[in-house]
């Protein structure tokens, strides 16, 4: 065997890559890109037998396999039918860089290896930055996803809670909390899980919103041991966001960590439209939004942001010999700002986009998706049989069949699918199973989401 045969430019690797770019292209180009469905196990290995061989398959047909077999069997997230969950959309520029960052050999965990990368990434980070409010000074970093980010931000809230009492020579808490809404994503348990920490699930209101009172309440009970309160900028179950100015004004009388948890819905602000919801996201200490989701960038990037990041350095720099040569400088070292050390340079595909086409385009894309959500709010209001749960704040719409059960849901939701007319599972609030459009991608139109209402009359 040849050691360098998979590695070295030649006629079979040329080959290799002349296929793949060209799967890639027709695939990007389409405009009829199915949404596509699962299969169970047993068929798809039917279908494709064993794969990992000791001579190999070969490029054509194990890309064969794939474009046929496997890739059908997975959902088209980016498709204008997927709605539930929290979908992506990426550009087309977005797609294509994603492809030039892996041709790359691109590294994005410190400065000496990938200054170009890591300065494309913090002219992001600043930009987005600048329109939370937050000051010239913030920076931050671009990691896998919402609940990583979380995590990161709360590890160094914690920290700095840790810092500030020993300095003022109190003790420690024997188990940190965390605050934040009943409502809010559960990524944010699971941060706590992993600290070994507790979480204070604060009552919302009944419209969704989580409120200062009831935050101060458990600041006020609880003190030195809440490590952080979590606001959300737009939850995945209805796109509600809290009254993060009330919250946030807390800090003049508690001494207290403010993160916002805006995975999905914080991009909001980017839109004259909406930004007034957001009042209050200047004051945070630690902010999340995932450009997978309504930036419109390919999986998978959440971008991490610290009003101050030195407390993020203190918290998460590792320490290693080997590392030496990173640490203790003032280069700025993405790996050293959340629980990560390698690290791909993810912000890339969204810094080229917004180079591309610039922040305007944006502007007025993320308004068009808050504007569709109210159209067909209105329509299902309009509709015998259908009602809403809540007047959507940003581009998640929650409606009800009137007389459903969670099963007659099910059926209705499996054979949208299987007729591929669209993806939309049911989700639940207070125990009522509820249906959900999620709007995120712009070629959803309000066509395409009366259809899908049509078929439940």
């Amino acid at each position: 065997m040849d050691a360098v045969r998979m590695h070295a430019a030649s006629a079979e690797s040329t080959a290799i890559i002349d296929a793949v770019l060209d799967y890639s292209r027709r695939r990007m180009l389409a405009s009829d890109v199915p949404l596509d469905r699962p299969q169970t196990e047993a068929e798809l290995s039917r279908l494709i037998g064993a794969t990992i061989t000791d001579a190999g398959l070969g490029a054509n047909r194990a890309l064969n396999l794939f474009e046929h077999v496997l890739a059908p069997a997975c959902l088209t997230t980016s498709h204008p039918l997927y709605l539930s969950f929290i979908p992506t959309a990426p550009t087309m520029a977005a797609i294509a860089f994603d492809l030039v960052v892996s041709a790359s050999g691109l590294y994005g965990g410190s400065w000496l290896e990938g200054a170009g990368a890591v300065h494309a990434e913090n002219e992001v980070l600043s930009f987005l930055a600048a329109e939370f409010g937050l000051p010239e000074t913030a920076g931050g970093v671009f990691v896998q996803g919402g609940t990583i980010g979380n995590l990161s931000a709360l590890v160094a809230a914690r920290e700095a809670a840790k810092a500030r009492l020993l300095d003022a020579g109190k003790e420690l808490p024997r188990r940190w909390k965390i605050v934040c809404s009943v409502e809010a994503h559960s990524s944010n348990k699971s941060a706590a899980r992993v600290m070994d920490a507790d979480v204070l699930l604060v009552p919302a209101g009944d419209d969704g919103v989580l409120r200062a009172d009831a935050v101060r309440d458990a600041l006020a009970e609880h003190g030195d041991e809440i490590c952080a309160v979590v606001a959300t900028g737009g939850s995945t179950n209805f796109g509600i966001v809290d009254d993060i100015a009330g919250i946030a004004a807390l800090k003049d009388e508690f001494d207290f960590w403010l993160h916002i948890d805006g995975a999905y819905g914080l991009t909001a602000m980017l839109a004259p439209e909406t930004r007034h919801i957001f009042a209050g996201v200047e004051r945070a200490d630690s902010v999340i939004v995932d450009p997978h989701k309504w930036l419109f960038a390919p999986f998978d990037a959440c971008a991490l942001l610290y009003r101050d990041p030195s407390l993020a350095l203190e918290a998460h720099t590792q320490k290693a010999e080997y590392l030496d040569t990173l640490t203790g400088k003032p280069d700025w070292n993405p790996s050293d700002l959340a629980i990560q050390l390698t690290r791909r340079a993810r912000g890339l595909p969204l810094w080229f986009s917004l180079a591309t086409h610039g922040t305007e385009q944006y502007r007025a894309t993320i308004a068009h998706g808050v504007d569709l959500a109210r159209r067909i709010a209105d329509e299902i209001s309009a509709r015998d049989g259908l009602s809403l749960v809540r007047e959507p704040q940003l581009s998640v719409v929650v409606f009800r069949r009137d007389g459903w059960s969670l099963a007659d849901y099910e059926a209705w939701s499996a054979k949208l699918l299987d007729d591929q007319q669209g993806f939309v599972v049911p989700s639940s609030h207070r125990g009522e199973p509820v249906l959900r459009f999620a709007i995120i991608s712009p070629l959803t139109t309000f066509e395409l989401l009366t259809g899908i209402l049509d078929t439940l009359e």
